[in-house]
């Protein structure tokens, strides 16, 4: 069934018959049966638990283990609760693939079984941000082209060719859509191709566009608060939260899956880069509307100056005066930038009919965007004590130039978490890894919900459900505690070794995640010299989803990569049977964001190191080590060459946020282990 099609067959607030909704267990038993599973004691609790929490109860955090179902756990309770009291629950994902399994595969199976038992059929609707649809205004030629464009863009002419083709493309397929969504378009096309046919929401012209009635987004949020479901992404949640633009439909209940990625996604949407490449754009923008940008040229080419000369990675402390040239170069961006949105907004007053609204709407929207940077920078907010975090970047780019920007970042989401997101309603959050050392403290602090110094504890409750599988029975935790330490130089020739013996032992079938592109790199030409019969892949050999798929096919395949691969890789079967890990995933210590967080950690007296690096560590190692049990009969190896893992004062910390496999540190166990495995 289509999403049109769920969603108009029976909008939720229309008069249902008075059908009394029956036991949580009955729906679930009865979608279980529809699917072609099994009762699953964890599913059964989490679905209880969830239906307490939506009724009365505190927030709900969730471990539920991989093959517990908890899609169904929290799907089928979603549902009854929207049709038992006419509220439309939320469910936020943080992958567009668990997006479009909960869409296409999950509530269509779901609402096949429950539709006699409820007396209607469930209905829902995605909900994404305003850059994923069409604009059918801009196809229609109501914006000028992108500067990135087809006639402008950077690169040889067979990628201006291959852009042009791309762009024809979308504009065929916009002929047929029924949604608008970039994603239903198959394959896809690239993000400079999108941008010919989307506008974001600054761009939008909201209701002054001649589009309106036919908009494709304003379409599905319209629908969105008429059903009983909304699928949405954590980026949405986190706009709808803390921009205040009314995204989302009223709801009393949040689900929040892939709950361990919450904090960092919305952290991703409310920081913020200053760029000289897009104060450039600006002035172009507004120089098209016939509005002079001498003072923003002049403000960019003060920024730039600065730029070259300050260190790249080093926290810069704006409110103390610490970096006065920095601080002033930002002001005179910031006052520039004032000024010019006060002058594009008078060429709106004075253009008289829809003429150029479109190109006012780029100008105004990129010259806005530079303010709400500079202005953010501009207040200080930014020192080590502060709310914000600010850093210089330098990283190459496509084109050979460097790419230079000022960052500014929250220095903790947990505060806003609390108040603007579970303040508001009962919030359910779940992950395969939400339990960290054994307890949900981690999770719960990111989300604002421990006592701190500025309020009291929220009320939440933590419940772990386990997973059918048995780790002990279906896998090895292998710690190569007589490897020696890993240094900053990347993989040693012991650890180099270790690894050709392991995939040799396992017969390729190996999945190497590793710390970073150039280990991975390293590891990857190591492989192909010493076992030139096993095919290795690497990430940056081709798209992931094509390594992935490939990797999947062949069983004496193996695929390394760097943080993509950690997690979502889902290979069930004899073609993952060995997972190599090359270090323990700390932080880098260069990584700015990270060092101020752990400053202001310590200096409210709390252990620095284990409330951030090692918890950032163990969730994304527990995240990695979960891609080898990824079904019933599934057998192998967790392999991790980090001897820090087995000596380390903080190893036991992280193993007890690991799934219980049977752990050692004998070699030749492994060895004898991984070439009996049954393939």
């Amino acid at each position: 069934m289509s999403q049109e099609s769920a969603v108009t067959e029976q909008p939720a607030d229309v008069e249902t018959p008075d059908v009394e909704t029956p036991d949580v267990e009955i729906l679930l038993d009865a979608a279980v049966r529809a699917i072609g599973g099994t009762p699953r004691e964890g599913q059964r609790r989490m679905a209880r638990a969830v239906t307490d929490a939506m009724a009365d109860g505190p927030h709900l955090l969730v471990q539920a283990g991989t093959g517990t179902g908890k899609s169904l756990a929290y799907l089928v309770p979603a549902i009854a609760h929207a049709v038992a009291a006419r509220q439309t629950v939320v469910v936020s994902t943080a992958t567009l693939a668990l997006q479009s399994q909960i869409v296409e595969r999950d509530l269509p199976r779901v609402a096949d079984a429950v539709e006699g038992l409820l007396g209607r059929r469930p209905t829902w609707q995605v909900v994404k941000g305003r850059a994923n649809y069409l604009c059918r205004h801009k196809l229609d030629g109501g914006y000028p082209p992108e500067d990135d464009g087809l006639f402008d863009a950077p690169g040889p002419a067979l990628a201006v060719g291959r852009l042009g083709q791309q762009v024809v493309r979308v504009r065929e397929w916009a002929e047929t859509t029924g949604t608008g969504e970039r994603d239903e378009l198959v394959p896809g096309v690239s993000d400079q191709a999108w941008r010919q046919v989307s506008v974001s929401a600054r761009e939008c012209l909201g209701q002054a566009c001649p589009k309106l009635l036919e908009c494709f987004c304003d379409v599905a949020r319209e629908r969105a608060r008429h059903v009983d479901v909304v699928v949405t992404n954590h980026a949405v949640v986190a706009i709808d939260a803390f921009e205040g633009r009314s995204l989302l439909p009223e709801h009393d209940v949040l689900v929040v899956d892939e709950a361990h990625e919450l904090a960092d996604r919305v952290t991703s949407v409310v920081s913020k880069e200053l760029t000289v490449s897009a104060i450039e754009r600006a002035a172009r923008r507004c120089r098209s509307v016939g509005v002079p940008t001498t003072a923003l040229d002049q403000a960019a080419g003060v920024l730039g100056a600065v730029y070259e000369v300050a260190p790249p990675g080093r926290i810069i402390d704006l409110a103390e005066g610490a970096d006065d040239e920095v601080s002033a170069a930002v002001v005179a961006v910031r006052d520039a930038a004032r000024a010019l949105i006060t002058a594009v907004e008078a060429t709106r007053a004075s253009g008289g009919a829809r003429a150029g609204d479109g190109a006012r709407a780029l100008a105004w929207s990129a010259v806005s965007e530079i303010f709400d940077v500079a202005d953010r920078l501009a207040s200080g907010s930014g020192v080590r004590g502060g709310t914000d975090v600010v850093w210089l970047s330098r990283s190459p780019r496509a084109d050979g130039a460097v790419r230079v920007g000022l960052h500014v970042a929250p220095l903790s989401v947990a505060g806003s978490l609390r108040h603007r997101v579970f303040g508001e309603r009962t919030v359910i959050a779940t992950s395969a890894t939400l339990a960290l050392g054994g307890t949900f403290d981690a999770a719960a602090r990111s989300y604002g919900l421990l006592a701190t110094e500025d309020g009291d504890a929220a009320a939440w409750t933590g419940l772990d459900v386990g997973s059918p599988f048995d780790y002990p029975r279906q896998a090895i935790l292998y710690i190569a505690r007589h490897l020696p330490a890993p240094g900053r130089d990347g993989l040693g020739e012991a650890m180099l070794e270790e690894l050709a013996a392991l995939v040799e032992a396992a017969g390729g079938r190996t999945l190497g995640l590793f710390s970073s592109r150039r280990a991975a790199e390293t590891a990857a030409l190591w492989l192909r010299e010493r076992l030139p019969d096993v095919p290795v892949l690497c990430q940056g050999d081709d798209a992931m989803p094509t390594l992935v798929r490939a990797f999947a096919a062949d069983e004496p395949t193996c695929l390394f990569g760097t943080l993509s691969l950690w997690q979502g890789v889902d290979v069930p079967g004899a073609a993952c049977q060995l997972v190599v890990v090359d270090r323990i995933p700390f932080p880098r210590p260069d990584d700015p964001l990270s060092t101020a967080r752990q400053e202001a950690v310590a200096r409210s007296g709390g252990n620095a190191f284990m409330t951030v690096a090692a918890s950032h560590a163990a969730l994304l190692l527990a995240q990695g080590v979960g891609r080898l049990v990824r079904s019933a009969g599934d057998r192998g190896v967790v392999a991790v060459l980090d001897s820090r893992l087995a000596t380390a004062r903080y190893a036991g910390f992280l193993r007890a946020s690991l799934p219980p496999f049977w752990t050692t540190t004998d070699r030749d166990l492994v060895f004898s282990a991984l070439r009996r495995i049954d393939v």
